[in-house]
């Protein structure tokens, strides 16, 4: 035994376990199975700056040092949560000093990307542009929203999907079999329930998967088995991929929110576990359950945002567990309601008026007259008091601005109360188009 032991001994089984060929490698076959454009660009020798877009444990690392590997080209890693433009300089001065003495290619590889201001991300464009180095970028996070269009322009996006159980089995078996990197010299058993319990646990991640196993690997002495309580027990305080404020929880919040529009509570339900179950605050899914009353049932059910309103004081008067039961009945009540978005598509036609239109003032008629100026000056002339008219109504009268045609926002649905809303709007356009033909006569 030499004087420093094997530090690869002592590296997590997931650093252990990376592949060093594409054969190796966990999934993604969208982009590195035959004919797919990663894996024609690999085979062409024809590598760019690109951006790896997918979940924590999929990949994203191993596949930018694969590429590095595969290309003969030196690999430089830095991370955007602890590195500035300091360490993009020191990044930049080990390219150019690689490509002048051995003119190899340099890869430089960010990890959280989406972490750099955008100072920071505008100080690699001027090496990617002149390729003193091929730029990787790795992002949970959506680059549309945290990207600088201009990083964007000069990178392909490539979007890594979580792992199926297919290709996190296949990592699994080969993480025992692996005599040298996997487990393979403690020669463990793992039972089929334990096996099946470990995948669904891992939920797409791979690093999460062999971390888990290696937990387990430790607790078994060798030639024991894994078995299904070992296994239930190190999962008792884990939980499932949820990043509060990151992509996925806007995908969840978004599943959510078009099951209820959907008229689907069982889904709806779903979403909302999984959004507890992940540590989303409660108060937050109670308070977009109020807007979606809004939006997509509006005055079809007016009942329905009382509802969502009386769940949100009771989560916060509750707290949990007993407020989100609350919170649950409001949205299945959601999901069965009648639908409408007829006062949601009127509102934002108004605001779109409003933004393309000029500050029109109200016509005099319509303001109020409280001192002898504001009379003189003509201030509620001729205004017409609706509950002076027959049926309450002032049939013919024009609200809106002198110089605006008046236009109809509000077009309610067929269904649920806005039916009759709807017949009520309709008979009182017909006492307006009789006043107004009165008036021409």
């Amino acid at each position: 035994m030499g004087l420093f032991p094997d530090q690869a001994a002592h590296q997590p089984l997931a650093a252990r376990m990376r592949p060093a060929t594409l054969d190796e490698y966990a999934g993604q076959a969208h982009l590195l199975g035959p004919g797919r454009p990663l894996r024609v660009a690999l085979e062409q020798g024809a590598l760019h700056s690109m951006i790896f877009w997918g979940p924590p444990g999929v990949g994203k690392t191993t596949l930018a040092r694969l590429l590095a590997t595969l290309a003969d080209a030196h690999f430089v890693t830095i991370s955007a949560v602890l590195a500035g433009v300091k360490d993009i300089r020191q990044a930049v001065d080990v390219a150019r000093h690689q490509a002048a003495q051995s003119g190899r290619q340099t890869i430089l590889f960010v990890d959280e990307v989406h972490r750099f201001n955008k100072a920071q991300q505008d100080a690699f464009l001027p090496y990617v542009e002149d390729g003193t180095l091929l730029f990787i970028g790795a992002t949970t996070e959506n680059p549309s929203f945290e990207l600088n269009n201009a990083l964007l322009s000069r990178a392909r996006v490539y979007v890594l999907k979580s792992l199926d159980e297919d290709a996190l089995s296949a990592l699994l078996d080969r993480a025992l079999a692996d005599a040298e990197r996997g487990l393979g010299q403690h020669k463990l058993a793992l039972a089929d329930e334990a096996r099946r319990i470990l995948l669904g646990a891992a939920d797409g991640d791979a690093r999460r998967l062999l971390n888990l196993l290696e937990i387990a690997a430790d607790l078994v002495e060798d030639g024991g088995t894994i078995d299904t309580p070992l296994v239930s027990d190190l999962l008792n305080d884990t939980s499932r991929r949820f990043d509060k404020g990151g992509e996925a929880f806007y995908d969840q919040i978004s599943a959510l929110h078009k099951s209820v529009r959907g008229s689907n509570p069982d889904a709806s339900l779903y979403w909302f576990v999984r959004m507890l179950d992940g540590g989303c605050d409660p108060l937050y899914i109670a308070r977009r359950v109020v807007r979606m009353a809004s939006e997509e049932v509006g005055n079809a059910d007016p009942r329905a945002l009382e509802l969502c309103l009386n769940a949100w004081n009771v989560q916060e008067r509750l707290g949990s567990p007993e407020g989100e039961l609350a919170v649950a009945q409001a949205i299945v009540y959601l999901a069965c309601a009648p639908k409408s978005n007829a006062v949601y598509t009127a509102y934002n036609a108004a605001r779109a008026d409003v933004a393309a239109q000029p500050s029109y003032e109200p016509p005099l008629h319509l303001r109020n007259a409280p001192t002898k100026l504001m009379k003189e000056l003509g201030y509620s002339e001729g205004y017409r008091y609706a509950h002076d008219e027959p049926e309450a109504y002032a049939a013919g009268e024009d609200y809106f601005p002198s110089e605006l045609e008046p236009r109809q926002y509000y077009k309610p649905a067929n269904r649920g109360l806005e039916q009759k809303i709807a017949q009520k709007l309709e008979y009182l356009r017909g006492l307006d188009a009789r006043s107004a033909k009165k008036r021409r006569g």
